[in-house]
């Protein structure tokens, strides 16, 4: 390997010399790292056990082959580890080192091309064949190449500090173009193995040549970007110091005039700001600690900036700042009715959190956590639980949410780093006890930059999160006096770790009749103020309400409702701008208008089951979704066949065994239902639940895919206006299921006048849903499936023809 390198000019071999050379044998010395080009002498570390036998084998021929490794690491080279060209070269001196290692003076002298290898033990021998260089006669051009190549090499060695002077004599004196190309080439130190060994394969001399005008012309343009670039650097330390030596200068003026400058006071204000923010002891010390190096910076310095952000942060926390308004029982209870229509269950846990508060001041505040579909008010519920508190409000949305440090913030060796959310926000509101709504905790993502459900399993567990630590502060902040709120439209997303931390208050869906009075009381006066109109410009009379709500929404809460009557609201105020109606006077949304302002009636959900329960095979089921509960229709069909069974409508592994369990009791049963087994075997039976571009499942339509079957089977329809839901076993038992308020809520929406609910739901039904919102509907139980065919199925010609005349009724009142 080679340590250094110097060039000489030597007188060039001749033909002769090369054609006894020719087709002899000699050995061959890899190198790393390191090209010999002809002509200059190179100095030689041998190290390796192999090649100081190879230089201690020299006799009087010192000729050996100088050829440069393919890869450096490779410690025992063979012939295939090195390039095929190479360079032949005189052994001038040998100087055994005290490490037993060789420093050699090699000189080069031709361009060989290795041949065969005679020889690989104890080192390597190798035939060769001497490359003669191809030259063209000289040209205007090469000249110019060549005088372009020696000006810039001078121009490089001028301006570099590591390369002689001498280098540009020695260049100038070479009048073969292709020896002044090898000189330059081993002269010049940027060049890497892989370019120098480039060049040593080019025979063709103007080829040689224009390759090392291109490095020069790269090397000259890098050196002319440094000398660039360390001219700035030395302007801009020359500008610091002489910045840093006025304001020295400026400081003792100041101080002999009594003055101050502008960073000291910005210092007292953060350290007056830290004295008055009751910060905890310890925070206190790093506080000032922070604060004290902060004064001894200069203002120039990098980290300035990020030392004082910090110390500001931990000055203008609200430390102990809190709101000290006492608690009145009947002005939230008045402010939370004021606002909210019903949702009597949730206004009866607030008000009992405000009675233990009243009488227990530090008590830890709850984790609470509105789950329900969206438009129930789960949101401005917050906002009222705050005013009827007296505190401070802020909202925080984790919707999309994927990184851990929005919550617990950023490590301040990071560029541009912040607190997480809580931290800035509790800075805002400018108090340690406010309102927190932490808005769709359903809907927080997680990546690798971590879990932001994990960083809030501290801020929400009432025992730690009175030592909460962002990252960014590294310093404990009390949380036990923030109310946390949490909003979420469905629990299964909700980590189990979270989700135990929280009280969970359901907000399942309104009523049409809720709707109603919601709209009467909350939405109509909105819309009218949000439309620049007077109270007295627009009546919307309940009746007009009422259809709104029933028959151009479709949804749990009243989001949508809330939209139709800011349309109604919208045309009431295109109308008075217009002059059409009059001042004083009051315009009435009759039904005739609704028609009018919102088009064609958009749902029909009761015309729809008495339209399509008229055939047998067709029964109504109840589904929960996220958004609320809905209706689903389940068909069946059958056909002559081998009874074969098929299922569709995208249904999930549980509803297709549910399906299954509902046919099996159905043929083991047939007898019972008064149904021929052998004609069973000869009929192809097809379930189809429609939307069928809707993934479904769950067991809650096992009764009505039963019902269904039987319903097909019997040849007899279900009746007008029913919907059930129910899990069924293969022994016909009815099994409970979950969301039966949001279910029960959906059917009343849709219409329907009966609804069968598994026996053990009673309680539940009798707990969660009022007397208004059972009105009109009615329940029937079951605890067998004999019991659902009893209650959906007629079992007499009366009664078939009962039903029919209330489909009729139904499907007449929509015309």
């Amino acid at each position: 390997m080679a340590s250094e390198f110097v060039s000489i000019i030597r007188p060039q071999s001749d033909k002769n010399s090369n054609q006894e050379a020719h087709g002899k044998s000699y050995p061959v010395l890899p190198v790393r790292d390191t090209v010999l080009m002809p002509h200059a002498v190179l100095p030689l570390t041998v190290g390796r056990e192999s090649s100081i036998q190879l230089i201690q084998s020299l006799g009087e021929d010192k000729t050996i082959l100088v050829v440069a490794q393919k890869d450096a690491r490779q410690d025992v080279p063979d012939g295939q580890d090195l390039h095929t060209i190479g360079t032949r070269a005189t052994v001038h001196k040998v100087v055994k080192m005290p490490n037993q290692s060789l420093f050699v003076f090699t000189e080069g002298m031709d361009r060989v091309k290795i041949g065969d290898y005679t020889q690989t033990q104890p080192f390597l021998k190798a035939e060769f064949e001497v490359l003669e260089e191809t030259e063209a006669p000289e040209s205007p051009e090469d000249e110019a190449l060549k005088r372009n190549v020696l000006a810039q090499f001078q121009e490089i060695v001028t301006s570099s500090s590591t390369l002689s002077d001498d280098l540009q004599t020695i260049a100038i004196n070479i009048e073969e173009p292709g020896r002044l190309a090898d000189f330059i080439a081993s002269s010049l130190p940027f060049l890497t193995t892989a370019e120098k060994q480039e060049l040593l394969e080019i025979v063709d001399v103007k080829s040689r040549l224009q390759k090392v005008n291109a490095h020069l012309a790269k090397e000259l343009e890098v050196q002319q970007l440094r000398n660039k670039i360390q001219s700035e650097v030395q302007d801009s330390v020359q500008q610091s110091q002489r910045d840093f030596y006025l304001r020295e200068q400026m400081k003792a003026i100041q101080k002999e005039l009594g003055d101050q400058d502008e960073t000291q006071k910005d210092v007292q204000d953060l350290r007056e700001k830290i004295e008055a923010a009751g910060m905890p002891e310890e925070t206190k010390k790093d506080a000032l600690k922070e604060l004290n190096r902060l004064s001894r910076m200069n203002p120039a310095a990098a980290d300035y900036s990020l030392t004082r952000n910090y110390v500001e942060w931990l000055a203008v926390l609200p430390w102990a700042k809190s709101t000290s308004e006492a608690v009145d029982i009947k002005k939230a209870q008045e402010v939370l009715d004021a606002d909210h229509y019903g949702l009597k269950k949730v206004k009866d846990r607030i008000l009992d959190y405000l009675s233990v508060r009243r009488l227990k001041p530090d008590m830890k505040g709850p984790i609470l956590c509105f789950v329900g579909p969206p438009g129930v008010g789960k949101t401005s519920l917050g906002r009222s639980i705050a005013k009827a508190l007296g505190r401070k409000f802020s909202r925080i949305s984790l919707g999309g949410m994927h990184d851990e440090a929005e919550i617990r913030g950023h490590r301040r060796t990071y560029i541009g780093a912040l607190p997480g959310q809580i931290i800035q926000h509790l800075k805002r509101v400018e108090t340690n006890d406010p309102v927190f709504m932490l808005d769709e905790i359903d809907k927080l993502g997680r990546d690798f930059r971590g879990d932001p459900a994990a960083a809030l399993l501290e801020a929400l567990d009432p025992e730690q999160n009175n030592t909460f630590r962002d990252n960014y502060l590294d310093q404990p902040f009390d949380l036990s006096k923030v109310l946390f709120i949490c909003t979420a439209n469905q629990l299964d997303t909700i980590p189990g770790p979270l989700l135990d931390r929280m009280e969970i208050i359901e907000l399942t869906g309104y009523t049409e009749e809720e709707k109603v009075n919601i709209a009467e009381t909350y939405l109509i006066p909105r819309q009218v103020k949000e439309n620049g109109l007077q109270p007295e410009q627009l009546t919307v009379p309940r009746e007009s309400v009422a259809l709104i709500a029933r028959h151009y929404t479709r949804e749990a809460g009243v989001r949508r409702l809330e939209q139709q009557v800011g349309t109604v609201a919208r045309k009431t105020a295109r109308k008075v701008a217009e002059g059409t109606l009059k001042d004083g006077e009051s315009f009435v949304v009759t039904p005739e208008v609704v028609h009018e302002f919102l088009g064609g009636i958009k749902v029909r959900v009761d015309t729809e089951i008495a339209e399509r329960t008229k055939r047998p095979g067709v029964a109504v089921g109840l589904a929960w979704t996220p958004v609320g509960g809905d209706v689903l229709f389940i068909e069946a069909n059958k056909m002559k066949g081998k009874g074969h069974f098929s299922m569709t409508g995208q249904l999930g592994d549980v509803m297709k065994e549910s399906v299954q369990a509902a046919h099996t009791w159905i043929r083991s049963n047939a007898a019972l239902l008064g149904l021929d087994d052998e004609v069973l075997k000869e009929l192809d039976i097809h379930v189809h639940v429609p939307a069928g571009a809707i993934p479904k499942d769950g067991p809650s339509a096992g009764v009505t895919m039963a019902t269904a079957l039987v319903s097909l089977l019997t040849d007899r329809p279900v009746r007008p206006l029913l919907a059930m839901t129910g899990e069924i076993t293969l022994s016909g038992n009815v099994l409970p299921v979950g969301g039966i308020k949001e279910k029960f809520l959906a059917a009343k929406r849709a219409g329907v006048r009966d609804v069968i609910l598994p026996i053990d739901v009673k309680a539940n039904v009798e707990e969660d849903l009022t007397a208004e919102q059972v009105e009109g509907v009615t329940i029937h139980y079951a605890s067998r499936i004999e019991d659902v065919l009893d209650i959906a199925l007629p079992k007499t010609l009366r009664e078939a023809s009962q039903d029919e005349e209330v489909r009729e009724e139904v499907l007449a009142a929509a015309e």
